[in-house]
C-alpha cells in the first residue's frame, strides 16, 4: 500500500477504539476522499462503515447533491442515509452558524451507541481555525483548534485525517479521479473562512513558507495551557454555580484570575447552549458586575444575551418578541407561552369545569392573594418573590371575566382557589428557560 493518505488511515485505525464509523459525508472532495480510503480498507468495512449526508436545502441543487452522495456510496457498497435540515437563522448568529448547528444537532441524532462520526478535517482547515480563533480574541481552550477525538451524540466525533494536509486529500481525488462536489459557496470570500483561506493565508505562506507549521505548534502548545489550566477553573465552577438557577456568582467570577475567568465563562456558556461572547463584550460584562444597585445591566451578543441580576450572572437565549396583546382561552390543558414555557394544570387530565383567560402583564395589575389580608400590585409581588425580570412579561395571569384570579402558579385568590379546587388540580408554570 504505497497511497499515503490510505497509510495513514491504516495506522489510525490500528490504534483506534474498536468502534462503529460513520463518516459525515458532504460529497466534496476532503469527505469524498476520507470516505474511499476507508471503502478500501477491510479493517474499517469491519466495523461498519456508512455514511450520512445532510441537505440543509439552502442551494437550489442540493437535491442534486443528495442524490450524488447516494451514487457514489452505491458504487462503493456502502449504506448513505440523506438528512433533511431545516436551517433555523432568526437565532441572530448568521447563516453559517445556523447550517453548522442545524448539521451537527441531525448528525449526532443519527449516530448510534459508541459510533464514531468522521468528519474530513485536516491540517489547513485546523490553521485556518487557529487564526480565525486568534482573531476574535480567543483563549488558550479556542486557539488549541479542533479536538481530534471528542465526545459527540452516543459516540465520539474523530478527525482521523486532522495531521494530514489539504493537498494529500487532493492529490488522492484526482489520483482516483473522484467525481466531487463543488459547492460554489467555498468560493464566496465574503464569508470569513472563505476569505483567510483564499486571501490572507496565500499571503503568508509567500513570507512565511512555515507558517501553517508554525501555527500548528502554537496550536499544540495553547491545547497544553487550556488542559492545564483547566483542574482550577473547574473547581472555581463548582464553588460559584448555583445549579438550581443555573447562574454563577458574579463578585467570585470577576475575582478569578483572566486566565480562568475566560474559560470558565465559555464552559458556562457552552454547557447553556449559548455561543461565547467577544472580547469587548466580556470586557463589558467584568464592567457591569460593578453596576450600583438597582441597575439591571444586560449584555446581548448573536445567539445569547447575559443580565446581572442579584449579584448573579445569568445567561440566557436573546429574549423572543412577545406581543403584550397575546390571550387565549384556557381549561387546563398544557398551553405553549409566546416565551416558550408552559401552563397545565399539575394533574394530567385534570380540566377545569369553566375556561379562565391566560394573558401577559400590561402593568398595573393587582391581586388580593388567598390568605393575604391586603391587595397587592403585581410589580412589588414581583419583587419580593425575587422572579427575574426577563421572565415577567411572559408570565401567564389568569382571568375570571375581567377579574385577575392567579398569577401563574405564584399566587392565587379565594376565587381561584374555588376553580383550582373545583378541579382538583393547580396550575403550574413552567418559563422558558
Amino acid at each position: 500500500m504505497s497511497d499515503p493518505l490510505q497509510q495513514h488511515l491504516l495506522a489510525a485505525l490500528a490504534v483506534a477504539a474498536p468502534a462503529a464509523l460513520c463518516v459525515a459525508f458532504s460529497g466534496g472532495p476532503d469527505s469524498s476522499a476520507l470516505l474511499h480510503v476507508l471503502a478500501q480498507l477491510p479493517q474499517a468495512r469491519a466495523r461498519g462503515l456508512r455514511a450520512l449526508h445532510v441537505d440543509h436545502a439552502l442551494h437550489p441543487a442540493s437535491t442534486q447533491w443528495a442524490e450524488h452522495c447516494q451514487r457514489f456510496c452505491a458504487a462503493l457498497a456502502l449504506p448513505c442515509d440523506v438528512l433533511r435540515v431545516q436551517v433555523d437563522s432568526s437565532k441572530g448568529t448568521g447563516l453559517e452558524a445556523a447550517a453548522r448547528e442545524a448539521r451537527y444537532a441531525a448528525l449526532a441524532s443519527q449516530l448510534h451507541d459508541g459510533e464514531c462520526l468522521l468528519l474530513g478535517h485536516h491540517r489547513d482547515d485546523q490553521a485556518e481555525t487557529v487564526l480565525l480563533k486568534l482573531l476574535r480574541g480567543a483563549g488558550p481552550d479556542a486557539l488549541g483548534g479542533m479536538h481530534a477525538l471528542r465526545p459527540f451524540g452516543n459516540g465520539q466525533l474523530w478527525r482521523p485525517v486532522l495531521g494530514c494536509s489539504r493537498q494529500q486529500l487532493r492529490d488522492y481525488v484526482h489520483a482516483h479521479q473522484l467525481d466531487v462536489i463543488d459547492d460554489p459557496s467555498n468560493a464566496d470570500t465574503r464569508l470569513a473562512r472563505n476569505h483567510l483561506r483564499r486571501e490572507i493565508l496565500p499571503r503568508l505562506l509567500q513570507h512565511w513558507p512555515q507558517a501553517v507549521d508554525s501555527i500548528l505548534h502554537s496550536a499544540a502548545l495553547s491545547r497544553a495551557a487550556a488542559e492545564a489550566l483547566r483542574v482550577p477553573w473547574m473547581a472555581a465552577l463548582d464553588a460559584l454555580h448555583n445549579p438550581t438557577t443555573g447562574s454563577l456568582d458574579a463578585a467570585g467570577w470577576l475575582a478569578l484570575n483572566p486566565a480562568l475567568r475566560e474559560p470558565l465563562l465559555d464552559h458556562w456558556l457552552h454547557a447553556r447552549g449559548l455561543p461565547a461572547p467577544t472580547t469587548a463584550q466580556r470586557r463589558q460584562i467584568e464592567f457591569q458586575c460593578s453596576a450600583r444597585a438597582g441597575r439591571l445591566p444586560c449584555i446581548r451578543w448573536a445567539g445569547a444575551e447575559l443580565h446581572i441580576w442579584k449579584g448573579r450572572l445569568w445567561a440566557l437565549p436573546p429574549e423572543r418578541v412577545i406581543d403584550p396583546d397575546w390571550a387565549r382561552s384556557w381549561q387546563g390543558e398544557p398551553l405553549v407561552l409566546p416565551d416558550g414555557g408552559t401552563l397545565a394544570l399539575a394533574d394530567v387530565g385534570a380540566h377545569l369545569a369553566t375556561p379562565l383567560s391566560v394573558r401577559l402583564r400590561r402593568g398595573g395589575e393587582r391581586l388580593k392573594p388567598a390568605g393575604d389580608a391586603h391587595t397587592r400590585e403585581l410589580r412589588d409581588l414581583f419583587q419580593h418573590a425575587l422572579l427575574p425580570p426577563w421572565r415577567r412579561a411572559a408570565c401567564p395571569l389568569l382571568y375570571a371575566g375581567d377579574e385577575l384570579v392567579a398569577v401563574a402558579d405564584r399566587w392565587i385568590t379565594e376565587r381561584g382557589m374555588a376553580f383550582f379546587e373545583q378541579a382538583g388540580a393547580r396550575p403550574s408554570w413552567q418559563p422558558a428557560r
